[in-house]
């Protein structure tokens, strides 16, 4: 039997989303733990803090666009900062419901983002995500 992803971290301040994609996470049965963060300061502060000496790198992190505080793009941007050991393991996705192309297009060209979804996210754009990068773990 293959192994579960340690974490998936949402960051998103729609609490429905959160509520819907953790449901859809579990029933899946991919992942440890799933994290959720109501925006992208409280989800830096959780990437910087450490349970017996190591941070939680989750191995996916579904990021939401539009939030207060501290939105997608300026996550991104103090993300960037972070350390090596305080980033995600592999994966990063940005989920909007921006119909602006210059988002898609923004997204495409920061590096640090693998891929980007319109909400809500299912089972076959998950598993697309697993197949893609986690083929040879679960």
């Amino acid at each position: 039997m293959k192994k579960k992803l340690n974490s998936i971290l949402l960051i998103d301040d729609d609490e429905d989303c959160n509520f819907f994609h953790k449901r859809l996470i579990n029933r899946m049965d991919i992942a440890d733990e799933i994290k959720v963060s109501l925006d992208g300061e409280e989800a830096l502060n959780y990437l910087k803090s450490t349970k017996d000496g190591k941070h939680p790198q989750p191995a996916i992190i579904f990021l939401d666009i539009n939030m207060p505080k501290i939105d997608g793009w300026e996550f991104l941007e103090e993300y960037e900062k972070l350390d090596d050991m305080q980033k995600a393991k592999v994966v990063l996705i940005m989920l909007t419901t921006s119909l602006n192309p210059d988002d898609m297009e923004r997204a495409k060209k920061n590096p640090l983002v693998h891929d980007y979804f319109n909400k809500y996210l299912d089972t076959e754009r998950i598993q697309k995500v697993i197949d893609k990068y986690f083929s040879d773990y679960l």
